[in-house]
């Protein structure tokens, strides 16, 4: 009588285990990987074409959602497109910058992160110069906390016009909505500030092209110890 009892408790932890393992098995799908628009890239027509990559294991996925925005935080969202394939056409704004990036869903409903984002910028009608894309953030890292007496600020930025020079001006304080520019047509897209203990820094970056086009990023904030 023992035995017998022995061996069903046996047979139900098994039994458990392995649904156990079923579970585990079913991982989230892997993001996309964006093709077109190109990053950067100028879109002469305003229905524009979008088309990634997916990884050649998931073939559970069932579904992708297009996420497109004006800004690169994505507030807020202008367009969100659900498809079953991997390329969908939409139109949008004429000489305008646009953000996007993309997720999948796979037949468990279960998501997959947000691929990387990519800018593009439709062209518009007898235009002569389009305005820089928004600066992006390198360092500090957005809410990051630093235990130093100085910082080099860092950022990146491009414009679909390969041609125009880009300077920069800098603005840097513990005021939520930083007035003093600390830095003015600086030609690097980094600058070293002085720090101190228990603050909290707020900064932006404002792109500016040699035929006048200005581009005013996001606030960006970061504390000291």
């Amino acid at each position: 009588m023992k035995n017998f009892i022995y061996f069903i408790i046996i047979g139900f932890l098994s039994i458990s285990c392995s649904n156990g393992g079923e579970d585990t098995n079913d991982t989230a799908p892997i993001a996309p990987t964006l093709v077109a628009p190109a990053n950067n890239k100028l879109c002469l027509n305003n229905s524009v074409d979008f088309e990634w990559n997916i990884d050649t294991e998931a073939n559970k996925t069932t579904s992708y959602q297009i996420q497109i925005a004006k800004d690169n935080q994505f507030t807020p969202i202008v367009k969100t497109v659900t498809t079953v394939s991997d390329l969908q056409t939409i139109q949008l704004e004429k000489n305008t910058a646009y953000y996007w990036r993309i997720k999948a869903t796979d037949s468990q409903n279960s998501l997959s992160s947000f691929s990387t984002t990519y800018k593009f910028y439709t062209a518009g009608e007898a235009v002569t110069n389009r305005l820089p894309f928004l600066p992006e953030l390198v360092f500090p890292a957005s809410n990051s906390v630093l235990n130093t007496a100085t910082a080099k600020l860092s950022w990146t930025a491009t414009d679909v016009d390969a041609t125009d020079i880009l300077v920069y001006d800098v603005y840097f304080g513990t005021t939520t909505t930083p007035t003093q520019k600390i830095s003015e047509n600086i030609t690097t897209t980094t600058l070293d500030v002085n720090l101190n203990t228990g603050k909290e820094y707020y900064w932006k970056v404002v792109v500016k092209d040699n035929k006048g086009g200005e581009t005013t990023g996001q606030i960006w904030k970061f504390k000291t110890n």
